[in-house]
């Protein structure tokens, strides 16, 4: 499952996936530096929560506060969304979502220092 909100929001923020190595879901050059607000080179924690909490409210389709799964129907499918909605109420919280993409943030971070290059 690792990866597949982060890929889920990128897929639906119209994000177009490449290859490269040490950026979840396999981020492009370009979306990298979309990303890199500050233009160091790297995207940091912080970047990278601020663009994934606008992914959230791009997602949430009703602006009820939640992702339902017939938001997320074409990147999750029904096991996929049952996995990250830890409360199991039917919905993607804003925190539920902003866990799972941060959580896979850490495992694209090999280094450890924060920050994807």
């Amino acid at each position: 499952m690792r990866n597949v909100v982060l890929a889920a929001a990128l897929a639906l923020c119209q994000l177009v996936p490449a290859a490269a190595q040490d950026r979840p879901a396999a981020m492009s050059q370009g979306q990298m530096d979309r990303l890199d607000r500050d233009k160091n080179g790297v995207v940091d924690r912080s970047e990278y929560q601020a663009f994934m909490t606008k992914a959230f409210v791009g997602l949430d389709k009703n602006k009820d506060g939640g992702l339902r799964s017939d938001e997320v129907a074409q990147a999750l499918n029904a096991q996929q969304f049952a996995a990250t909605d830890t409360n199991g109420d039917g919905k993607l919280s804003q925190s539920e979502f902003l866990n799972r993409v941060m959580a896979d943030f850490k495992a694209a971070d090999r280094s450890g220092d924060g920050s994807l290059q």
